[in-house]
């Protein structure tokens, strides 16, 4: 490309780029992690742009940078309006753009919504894997039946094989039937149910996935929960302060999750500092924190979710498609450089 050209990628692009890649992408998503723990990215809070008459809808801008070995910088640019699933479309959209970390000029625009849903899974699916205790699940709950959710069932199936069933429940039982029926046409699962109640979803297996669009905390009550479970907390909002602060809670950056009024915000705000926050995903990983000292204790998995990890699997996607000559590539994106016009002008020109 030309340094005046920008890549464009579609989202059906992006879907076949990273179609089968689930292995990839949460070792991409884990390296992400350890960088911005080593303090080498960049990473201001997100900037919430909300409307007056309508407090579900917003729209979200998550600028990063990622150094290391990515050396990416960029936005997401990511909207949320729940009434979309009325209307027979997706709840979220997204652009991201991505920047060069040396000179600074755009260099992509990805659909993002693809990616921040894959994202979104793997990070949970990390978690899944490096949180359960030595009696892994061989089944999994989830509460809400959309895009997230049914990601999250995807990377599921390539990092924690044992599981082949799945337990689902949603206030729509429409949605909780399209989503199993997608689960047992594509996703390979054995057996898919779908729960009456949170009770029951909770009961039903130690790996419990929370993926909805409440605004605030709906769950008050841990105690259908089996001894030793996982719960992967990727809305933010579903559970209340008082069970944050019962149980054992991992993050995926301790600032960040302390913001926008998520449960562990409004927990912090309830005692009035964050010590009931164990540490961070990464530090798990790297095996820097010690969990579960109770095996038979809940663990809380509650992920702000980092622009940091859209940077890197977009990267990781322009690497595939450069591979395969995916793309747009739209020449001419960019103004020639001014600067360089008249080559034959000397450093003592003014």
């Amino acid at each position: 490309m030309q340094d005046t050209d920008i890549l464009i990628l579609s989202g059906p692009e992006i879907d076949a780029l990273l179609n089968h890649q689930e292995l990839e992408i949460v070792n991409t998503v884990r390296l992400a992690y350890e960088t911005h723990q080593d303090g080498k990215s960049s990473l201001p809070f997100s900037t919430f742009l909300r409307f007056p008459d309508e407090p579900r809808n917003r729209i979200i801008a998550l600028p990063a940078y990622l150094g290391a070995d990515f050396q990416v910088a960029g936005l997401k640019w990511i909207s949320s309006f729940p009434g979309n699933l009325n209307r027979g479309l997706d709840r979220a959209s997204a652009v991201i753009i991505l920047n060069s970390a040396l000179t600074g000029r755009p260099e992509a625009i990805l659909e993002g919504s693809l990616i921040s849903a894959k994202r979104t899974a793997a990070s949970a699916a990390l978690a899944a894997r490096s949180l359960q205790s030595q009696r892994r699940a061989k089944a999994a709950s989830m509460i809400g039946c959309g895009l997230i959710n049914f990601e999250i069932a995807r990377f599921l199936r390539a990092t924690c094989p044992e599981v082949e069933k799945l337990t689902l429940f949603d206030k729509d039982p429409a949605r909780a039937e399209h989503f199993k029926q997608s689960c047992l046409k594509n996703l390979g699962y054995v057996e898919v149910e779908i729960a009456d109640s949170t009770e029951t979803v909770l009961a039903a297996s130690s790996l419990i996935s929370i993926a909805t669009t409440s605004s605030e905390p709906h769950l008050f009550d841990l105690s259908q929960c089996l001894p030793g479970s996982t719960i992967l907390h990727i809305s933010l909002r579903d559970l209340s302060p008082e069970l944050i602060l019962s149980h054992e809670n991992i993050v995926d950056d301790i600032e960040h999750v302390c913001q926008a009024q998520t449960s562990v915000h409004l927990a912090a705000q309830l005692v009035g500092n964050t010590e009931f926050i164990k540490g961070t995903l990464a530090q798990v990983v790297r095996g820097d924190i010690s969990i579960r000292e109770n095996p038979d204790g809940i663990v809380i998995f509650s992920p702000f979710g980092l622009g940091v990890l859209d940077l890197a699997v977009s990267k990781l996607v322009c690497e595939f498609a450069a591979r395969q000559g995916a793309g747009t590539r739209l020449s001419g994106f960019l103004p020639a450089s001014w600067a360089g016009q008249d080559s034959t002008a000397s450093s003592d020109d003014k």
